[in-house]
C-alpha cells in the first residue's frame, strides 16, 4: 500500500530511545505505530479487524482509494469506524510531547484537514447504530417495522390488483369515446360523475339544451349553480368531443406522459413542479389547484368537488397569500390538501397520497436539520442549483426516450410511484429517527 504522504515531523526519533520511565516494563513508542505512516498513533481508529490507524491516515487512504477496507489485510469495515477512546487516552497520557507535535503537524497541512473534513462528511452520511441501543433497535424494532412494511406492501399489491381487475380499459373511458357514439347509459354516467345532486336531471337531459330551457318544464332546474354546472360541462363536451377527464384515471389516461411527470416531479421537487404548472399549464391544472388548496370562504361547501372546479375564476390575493406560505414552507402540504378534497371520488389513493405527502415532509425537515446542525447553510445555493439541474437533466431525458418507453412500463413506474413510495418513505423516516437518536446518544 502506498504510504500517505506526510510534511510533519517523525516524532520517532524523538523518542524511540527514551522509553517511558517507571518500574515495570519499558514501553517505546514503537510499540504504538501506526501501520500506514510508521509514527505514533494519533486519534488511534480501530477497524473491524482489529488493526489500528491514525484518524488521518485512514482518511487519506479512504480518499484516495474510495475503499471501505482495512489498509492491511484488505477486509470491509462495518459501519463507520470510530477513535479508540481508551487507546488514544493512553497513548496521549504516555508519550504526551509526541502526540503534542503530531498534532501540530497535521494542523498545518491542509491536505490532511481536508481528508479528515470529507471522511467526516462520509460518516455523517452513513446510518449509524449506537453500541448499545442500535443492536437492540435492529433486534426489538428491526423485526416489527419489518412486518408493518411487508404488511403494508401486501395492501398495496391486493389494491393495486383489484383496481387492475375492476377498472375499465383505458380504451374504453369516454375520455376516448366521441360523443356522438355514447349510449343513454354512458350519457347518464357522464351526467353522475358531475355530482350526487346531477342524479336528479339524468332522465331529462338533452344536449341541445339551453339554460332557459333548463328552467322551464318537464326539466324544472331551479338550482342556477346546476344549470351553469351542466351548461358548461356540455360546453365543454361539445368543444372536445369526448368526454374531459375528472378524476385521476381519466386523467391518466389522457395525459399518460404528464401524469406520470407530474407523480415523481412532485416527489421530488414540488416547489419546482408547482412552479411549471403555473407557467406552463394554468388554466387546465393550476388554477384548480390553487382552487382546491386555498378556496373562498363564500365558496358552497355542499358542492361536490367536481362542480366547484368548472367555473374558476382568478385566485384572490387572499388565495395567493395563502398559497406562497404554504408553497415556501410546506410544499407537501398542498399535495395532501389537494387529495383530502378528492376522497369521495378517489377513496384509497388519497389516502395514500396523504400519508406520502406527511413521510416526505418529514424527510424534507430531517435534511433541513441535517444541513443546520452541520453549519452548512452556506452551500444552500449550490445544493439547490445542483438539484435543478440533476431535475432539468433528467427531464429533458425522459421527454427524449418518452416514444420509446412501452406502455407497461410506464403503468408500472406510475402505479409504483403512487402505492409503493409511501412504504419505502416509512422505512426511510424510521431510519432518520435512529439515526438522530444514535445522535442524541
Amino acid at each position: 500500500m502506498e504510504e500517505p504522504q506526510k510534511s510533519y515531523v517523525n516524532t520517532m526519533d524523538l523518542e524511540r530511545d527514551e522509553p517511558l520511565k517507571s518500574t515495570g516494563p519499558q514501553i517505546s513508542v514503537s510499540e504504538f505505530s501506526c501501520h500506514c505512516c510508521y509514527d505514533i498513533l494519533v486519534n488511534p481508529t480501530t477497524l473491524n479487524c482489529g488493526h489500528s490507524f491514525c484518524r488521518h491516515c485512514l482518511a487519506l487512504w479512504w480518499a484516495s482509494s474510495k475503499k471501505t477496507e482495512c489498509p492491511e489485510c484488505r477486509e470491509k469495515w462495518e459501519g463507520f469506524p470510530k477513535v479508540s477512546i481508551l487507546l488514544r487516552d493512553a497513548i496521549e497520557k504516555l508519550f504526551p510531547d509526541a502526540i503534542r507535535l503530531r498534532f501540530e503537524d497535521i494542523q498545518q497541512n491542509n491536505d490532511i484537514v481536508q481528508s479528515l473534513a470529507a471522511f467526516q462528511k462520509y460518516g455523517n452520511d452513513q446510518i449509524p447504530l449506537a453500541p448499545n441501543t442500535g443492536r437492540a433497535n435492529q433486534q426489538m424494532g428491526g423485526g416489527f417495522f419489518s412486518g408493518v412494511l411487508t404488511a403494508l406492501t401486501g395492501v398495496a399489491v391486493v389494491l393495486l390488483v383489484y383496481h387492475w381487475s375492476s377498472r375499465e380499459s383505458e380504451h374504453d373511458l369516454l375520455v376516448h369515446k366521441a360523443v356522438a357514439k355514447w349510449t343513454a347509459e354512458e350519457v347518464v354516467l357522464w351526467l353522475e360523475q358531475l355530482g350526487p345532486w346531477a342524479s336528479l336531471y339524468r332522465e331529462r337531459l338533452l344536449l341541445t339544451l339551453t339554460e332557459e330551457e333548463f328552467s322551464k318544464t318537464p326539466y324544472t332546474i331551479e338550482n342556477s349553480s346546476h344549470r351553469r354546472a351542466i351548461l358548461m360541462e356540455l360546453e365543454r363536451v361539445k368543444a372536445l368531443g369526448v368526454k374531459p377527464p375528472q378524476n385521476l384515471w381519466e386523467y391518466k389516461a389522457v395525459n399518460p406522459g404528464r401524469s406520470l411527470f407530474l407523480l415523481y416531479a412532485l416527489k421530488s421537487s414540488p416547489r419546482l413542479s408547482l412552479l411549471y404548472l403555473y407557467l406552463f399549464d394554468y388554466t387546465d391544472t393550476f388554477l384548480p389547484f390553487i382552487h382546491t388548496i386555498c378556496p373562498l370562504q363564500e365558496d358552497s361547501s355542499g358542492e361536490d368537488i367536481v362542480t366547484k372546479l368548472l367555473d374558476l375564476k382568478e385566485p384572490t390575493w387572499k388565495q395567493w397569500r395563502e398559497f406562497l406560505v404554504k408553497y415556501s414552507f410546506l410544499p407537501y402540504q398542498l399535495i395532501a390538501e389537494f387529495a383530502w378534497d378528492w376522497l369521495e371520488v378517489h377513496y384509497w389513493t388519497s389516502r395514500f397520497l396523504i400519508i406520502n405527502a406527511m413521510l416526505l415532509s418529514v424527510l424534507e425537515l430531517f435534511s433541513f436539520w441535517r444541513i443546520w446542525s452541520r453549519s452548512e447553510l452556506k452551500t444552500v445555493p449550490q445544493r439547490m442549483w445542483s438539484h435543478f439541474w440533476k431535475v432539468s437533466t433528467q427531464g429533458l431525458f425522459v421527454a427524449m426516450f418518452w416514444p420509446l418507453i412501452p406502455q407497461f412500463v410506464c403503468n408500472c413506474l406510475f402505479y409504483w410511484a403512487l402505492y409503493f413510495n409511501p412504504i419505502i418513505n416509512i422505512d426511510l423516516v424510521v431510519k432518520e429517527l435512529r439515526r438522530l437518536e444514535t445522535q442524541v446518544l
